[in-house]
């Protein structure tokens, strides 16, 4: 007997853990049917062994002790109410036709037994039917919140994933890059793990803009991010949209050659969509990139921001070499190096700590000999008074964005030392495309002359050629509302870049520089004649002429010979201080010869 009994409850536990995996596996309806199924055959296996023995007593304890399958059907198992009734009764009937295979019992104890069972159906039936709906809601609701949880937690994944997905491209934007890098940095730092920081920039962006509209825009960076994503998966790099045209991509490389190797993967991916791009005026009609890229170092420095700043600085070195190129930054770079890093620190400090003035080139009416005006020119110095040539710190103010505060304080000083004094009539300065582009810049030259007194009419702005004016409407823009404060546009270099004569044709300008270069082969007949015909193409134009550069007598006699009336250079006159210009009666003195 206790072997028949130890299997019954080896077969019930069984038959439980069946249930379990049933319920965990299926939908609430056969959830329901298992549990009642399983009760049902528990009490059958409980029941069946009673039926084979002759003992009345052993009879009648699995016959009473069977009332708790009925019990559990009703108070145990969160079943439906009918489902629970159902179960229940069925174990009655079991029960009453298990009696008829049983051995004989007294009619007392068939009776006692039977109205036990009844009893324990109507009350287990009763108590069910009265706690059954609120433990079914309760039940209902813990399903409701295991399905709202589930619900928050997708949507809190799917917000993590679009705090850290650029909006338009899909890619991943900054917060998600800048996030990666800081993974990437303490690989290096902490294991060796080199990676390569590569910034991608789209040529000439805002003309494609501007010239195609916005749309068009939107779908260029779309297409030129899912190339650049198809690109670099054998790499096993990211991509991320680093903000407007610019892109960047992180990869753990390494080898450094590696770095270029990918760069090229890079820009030769964009030039191959054959975006069209016919705006852009420099010799390419296709939609390109210029590449920028750094790759950790022994000697990087320990900050993050480091690398960062190294592929913006081969970024910048690649776009002043003409753009659809890449460069990896090099120390020793002239346009990147750490040297000119210094420079940048010391220009930020330039205007406070009085390391930058301004001296004035002689500008000779060359009929009269008389010094009509100067042109402005500024000096930097290192704190030890070593001097810094314009040539270097003038690039590197344009592109840290230090030529917007030098370039207004140049103007303030030129009003306040040298026109409002009455020193000279007219004074140029030159004015770079990124003080032009500034908002605001027309607004703050008029504060100046009007805080300084000085009338817009003494002042002129010098613009190189090398600045591409067609489709930059904001410098139009700028460039009118100068012109409307007085101030006179002269157009500087003139045949050294590659947008002048769409200069000429889209601005009046008062004043023509033609560029020194052309006074060198002025002793030859080709050289000659290259200058005369730039000349006459001024003249027809309507502007006046002024020929820099002039170095010898020759160059004065020839300016004589083709009617020049303009014209600067050091044999009339080298770059001095404001003082060597106070006394008007030693003009004529200071006008070299």
């Amino acid at each position: 007997m206790q072997t028949v009994t130890a299997r019954l409850i080896v077969a019930i536990s069984s038959m439980a853990v069946m249930g379990v995996l049933v319920a965990r596996h299926v939908d609430l309806k056969w959830i329901d049917l298992s549990c009642a199924a399983t009760v049902v055959m528990g009490y059958l296996a409980w029941l069946i062994p009673s039926t084979q023995t002759t003992a009345e007593d052993a009879f009648r304890y699995y016959m009473l002790f069977g009332t708790i399958f009925m019990m559990s059907a009703n108070l145990f198992f969160n079943l439906v109410f009918r489902l629970s009734v159902l179960t229940s009764a069925t174990i009655l009937v079991i029960f009453l036709c298990s009696m008829l295979f049983s051995p004989p019992l007294s009619l007392g104890g068939s009776t006692v037994v039977v109205l036990f069972y009844i009893s324990c159906f109507l009350f287990t039936s009763y108590v069910n039917w009265k706690l059954n709906k609120e433990r079914y809601n309760v039940f209902l609701n813990a399903i409701e919140a295991a399905h709202q949880h589930n619900e928050a937690q997708k949507r809190g994944e799917a917000l993590e994933r679009l705090s850290n997905t650029d909006y338009l491209t899909g890619i991943e934007n900054r917060r998600a890059i800048d996030r990666r890098l800081r993974d990437y940095w303490g690989a290096w730092t902490n294991e060796g793990t080199g990676f390569a920081a590569i910034l991608v920039d789209v040529d000439f962006f805002k003309k494609y803009n501007d010239f195609y509209g916005h749309q068009a825009g939107d779908r260029c960076l779309i297409l030129v991010a899912n190339a650049l994503q198809e690109a670099l998966t054998p790499f096993n790099a990211s991509l991320g949209r680093y903000g407007g045209e610019e892109f960047i991509v992180l990869a753990q490389l390494a080898k450094r050659d590696q770095v270029s190797t990918l760069a090229e993967v890079i820009r030769s991916t964009v030039e191959r969509l054959n975006l069209v791009h016919d705006q852009r005026r420099d010799g390419q009609a296709v939609v390109t990139v210029s590449v920028g890229a750094s790759y950790t170092r022994p000697n990087s420095g320990p900050k993050l921001e480091r690398i960062i700043d190294e592929a913006d600085r081969a970024l910048y070195s690649a776009k002043a070499n003409g753009r659809n190129c890449i460069r990896l930054f090099n120390p020793d770079d002239p346009l990147s190096s750490d040297d000119n890093e210094n420079i940048a620190s010391l220009l930020r400090m330039a205007v406070k700590k009085d390391l930058v003035k301004l001296v004035y080139q002689p500008i000779q009416n060359l009929r009269t000999g008389k010094l009509e005006a100067v042109e402005a020119l500024m000096r930097l110095q290192m704190i030890d008074g070593t001097p810094i040539s314009p040539g270097q710190f003038i690039p590197i103010a344009e592109r840290t964005g230090s030529i917007l505060e030098l370039g207004l304080w140049a103007i303030r000083r030129v009003c306040t030392e040298m026109l409002a004094p009455g020193h000279i009539p007219l004074s140029s300065v030159n004015v770079s495309a990124i003080q032009l582009k500034s908002r605001g810049f027309a607004l703050a030259v008029s504060t100046i002359l009007e805080e300084t007194g000085v009338k817009g009419e003494r002042l002129a702005f010098e613009i190189t050629e090398g600045i591409d004016m067609e489709g930059q409407s904001d410098v139009i823009r700028c460039i009118k509302d100068l012109e409307a404060l007085g101030i006179r546009i002269w157009l500087d270099d003139f045949g050294t870049g590659f947008a002048g004569l769409s200069w000429l044709r889209l601005f009046p300008f008062d004043t023509v520089k033609i560029d020194r270069s052309f006074l060198q082969d002025t002793d030859q007949p080709h050289g000659r004649s290259m200058l005369e015909d730039i000349i006459r193409l001024v003249r027809n134009r309507g502007h006046k002429i002024l020929i820099e550069g002039l170095e010898t007598p020759e160059h004065v006699a020839l300016m004589h010979e083709l009617g020049i009336e303009h014209g600067q250079g050091f044999y009339l006159g080298r770059p001095a201080p404001v003082a060597d210009f106070k006394d008007l009666a030693k003009l004529p003195a200071a006008v070299g010869r």
